[in-house]
């Protein structure tokens, strides 16, 4: 009897986990597959066609060309710069919120923080790009002030990219830093004052080693979906500081070269595998994970 009640809860369970399994392995694993075929195939110059066949002929290609190579060190660079400057920038506010702010309050600033979510990222990257061209906000304000004679050059600059982005994916980071401090025991940080550290000791030896999961977690979610953005570098970079995803757009719908764009994406996804979890293995003290 207590064998067959188990059975039926583990049917039970394995019904309900089955429709969300589905649906992730339709729209995840299912898109990936098929990029990864297409990366095997032949493209026949010329025609626009596909030839069905295992070639590593893409591999090959794409990594001989020092043009991708630069464009994949480019991404890379730049999508680690904004998760340094995100994630340095979201720490204070989660920092702020979690042991600041009254308790009563918290849901109110969290509900703060998710208000840029409420518009399109697309209207957000424009809005950046009205803020940073010749004739927007910072160059008015710097003009009008008598700061500067001339409006500055801020568009089509890594700078406007990397504050783009950080801007963008500030909520991503805040909230898993704040998770993550919220569940650090106050014992722990009085009894360091009470052995006689001062709060900037406390903070170093106690609260950032045990907020260090949030930190982690929140590069990773910046980190991994920055390196393949489009938007931002072809709207505010001005198509100027190309990254890999616009590389890849040029080969999938500029040149309808399929297969090497396919071939474009999965080197890109596995250059990000391996950046991730060469920083996972470097803070695996903080997240106790043993190799």
């Amino acid at each position: 009897m207590a064998k067959g009640r188990v059975d039926a809860q583990a049917r039970q369970g394995y019904a309900l986990i089955a429709p969300p399994f589905l649906y992730t392995l339709l729209v995840l694993a299912a898109p990936l597959l098929t990029l990864l075929i297409y990366s095997f195939f032949f493209f026949k110059v010329g025609y626009g066609d596909l030839a069905t066949g295992f070639t590593l002929e893409n591999y090959r290609q794409i990594w001989a060309d020092p043009i991708f190579r630069a464009i994949m060190q480019r991404s890379l660079w730049v999508s680690g710069l904004v998760t340094v400057v995100t994630v340095v920038l979201a720490f204070p506010i989660a920092y702020y919120v979690s042991f600041v702010v009254k308790p009563e309050r918290k849901a109110l600033w969290l509900f703060l923080i998710t208000i840029p979510f409420w518009t399109s990222y697309l209207i957000r990257v424009f809005l950046w790009k009205v803020i940073l061209e010749q004739n927007g906000v910072v160059n008015s304000v710097l003009l009008g002030t008598g700061i500067t004679d001339q409006p500055l050059i801020m568009l089509r600059t890594v700078g406007a990219i990397v504050a783009t982005l950080a801007h963008a994916y500030a909520p991503f980071a805040i909230l898993p830093i704040f998770v993550a401090l919220e569940r650090i025991d106050r014992s722990l940080l009085e009894a360091g004052r009470d052995l006689g550290e001062s709060r900037l000791m406390t903070f170093w030896r106690v609260t950032l080693p045990l907020a260090m999961p949030g930190v982690i977690a929140a590069a990773l979610i910046v980190f991994i979906p920055t390196v393949g953005d489009y938007v931002t570098p072809e709207l505010v970079g001005g198509g100027r500081i190309p990254m890999v995803a616009n590389f890849i757009q040029v080969q999938m719908l500029g040149l309808d070269n399929r297969p090497l764009g396919s071939a474009m994406s999965v080197s890109a996804m596995l250059a990000v595998a391996v950046v991730s979890a060469i920083f996972l293995l470097l803070n695996r003290r903080f997240l106790k994970v043993r190799t």
